[in-house]
């Protein structure tokens, strides 16, 4: 139960704190309207550093990502016992997150009045900068598997200062690869905002664009599949 809640708190405060500068740096009458792309990765890199904090003192391996649970267990380094109680805590944790921040955002939503002013579901997912679906997913694949390749070889990385490095991989890994996709890396933390985005009263909200989602649900999952694997063979051969 400890790992739920872990899992659950440690990726709502992932996407409370990473939706909330998508948000700011979105809405109508916002302070931090226009913040740059600098800005917005090094939001979501302290993001994941304070969630794998939050998560990892909770109980939990701080994954905050089934295609780092799924990933890890398919190649004997996680129980598979405990996948379906991971990744269903994900998810909620990422609608849950995404929730809060339509609430907290509710007045600029409303000022918001359409797509061109701002008011997208870009806010909430990931999305192509250029719309070409091969390139769009090779873009995630790679991303995600020198974001999982790295965190590999951290150790336990909820203890000490390695939050604070995970935290300093995500803003490396969004200013070197995000501009292309806005680097999902992680497939709970699109679909669940996208899913909040379609079923919440968000107002003047826009399309959901549910017809790019697999992109941030099978790029990610190919390759963090990719940086296990190899990692499990480099050490093997290295017996």
């Amino acid at each position: 139960m400890n790992s739920f809640i872990g899992e659950f708190v440690g990726t709502m405060v992932l996407l409370v704190l990473g939706i909330g500068i998508g948000a700011g740096s979105n809405l109508k009458g916002s302070i931090a309207k226009g913040a740059s792309w600098h800005h917005i990765t090094m939001t979501w890199g302290l993001a994941i550093t304070f969630a794998v904090y939050v998560a990892g003192s909770l109980g939990s391996k701080a994954h905050l990502n089934p295609a780092v649970t799924l990933s890890f267990a398919t190649f004997g380094l996680f129980p598979w016992k405990d996948v379906l109680p991971y990744i269903t805590a994900q998810f909620l944790g990422a609608f849950a997150g995404a929730a809060i921040i339509a609430i907290h955002y509710y007045p600029h939503f409303k000022a918001t009045k359409n797509e061109d002013e701002g008011n997208h579901v870009g806010i909430f997912t990931t999305g192509a900068a250029i719309d070409n679906p091969i390139f769009n997913f090779l873009s995630e694949v790679i991303a995600t598997f020198i974001f999982v390749l790295i965190l590999l070889n951290l150790g336990d990385f909820t203890t000490g200062l390695k939050p604070l490095i995970l935290g300093l991989l995500i803003m490396v890994i969004g200013q070197a690869f995000g501009e292309t996709t806005g680097f999902a890396l992680n497939p709970a933390r699109d679909w669940g905002p996208r899913f909040a985005y379609t079923v919440l009263p968000i107002p003047n909200k826009g399309n959901a664009h549910w017809s790019y989602a697999w992109v941030p649900m099978f790029g990610p999952l190919v390759g963090a599949f990719m940086a296990t694997g190899l990692q499990t063979l480099v050490l093997s051969m290295m017996k």
